[in-house]
């Protein structure tokens, strides 16, 4: 049987999957669209509503512990939504990202941009952190984690910030395809590992 590829979804409450049940937050989806798909994986749902960089730094060695082999790094909303400075930020993303190429996992980096009411400048210097940390750090980047979610009320709870389980389901299908590339080059480096004609028991 094959080993599961473990996945750890590190975020806040769009990925904890605030007011909706366990089984429709992000991490459960986006589980149950790559096994249908054939990818034996285990997705960690280690969101925590509230969270701001600074909390998902405070937390990653937890995170780490579950030897994840991707990690899906979806922090900043609650930054952007209290005004933190994006330097801040910036700082908590990096440390973080260094901290997981440390134990070996890959990284995708999952973006999000400042609100529409913070001045211009501010929204500036927020949004340009994301693109800047992945060009930085060679790492693959989904802009916008609502895409396709935000102002659009059928797929927001009735606060209108959270997604509902169908927001949910549209967030896990816009993101899938860059998943799935990372789950390809794990793949690939997992058979590189073993010498030609070596035995092993794993397989994807």
């Amino acid at each position: 049987m094959a080993q599961p590829i473990t996945i750890v979804a590190l975020g806040d409450s769009l990925t904890a999957g605030y007011g909706l049940p366990r089984s429709q937050a992000f991490p459960a989806v986006l589980q149950r669209e790559l096994l249908a798909r054939g990818w034996p994986v285990r997705v960690v749902n280690a969101g925590v509503s509230g969270d701001t960089s600074a909390g998902g730094r405070a937390r990653l060695a937890w995170a780490l512990a579950e030897r994840p082999q991707l990690v899906l790094l979806a922090l900043g909303a609650n930054d952007a939504l209290r005004g933190l400075p994006p330097e801040h930020l910036r700082q908590n993303l990096a440390a973080m990202i260094e901290d997981i190429q440390q134990a070996g996992a890959r990284i995708l980096l999952i973006g999000m941009y400042a609100p529409r009411n913070w001045d211009p400048s501010y929204q500036e210097r927020f949004n340009a952190v994301y693109p800047e940390l992945a060009a930085h750090y060679g790492l693959t980047l989904y802009p916008f984690f609502l895409d396709g979610v935000y102002d659009q009320p059928d797929f927001l709870l009735q606060d209108g910030l959270h997604p509902n389980s169908a927001g949910v389901e549209r967030m896990a299908a816009g993101i899938l395809p860059l998943v799935e590339t990372e789950l390809s080059h794990i793949k690939t480096r997992a058979r590189q590992s073993f010498p030609p004609g070596a035995q092993t028991n794993a397989s994807y």
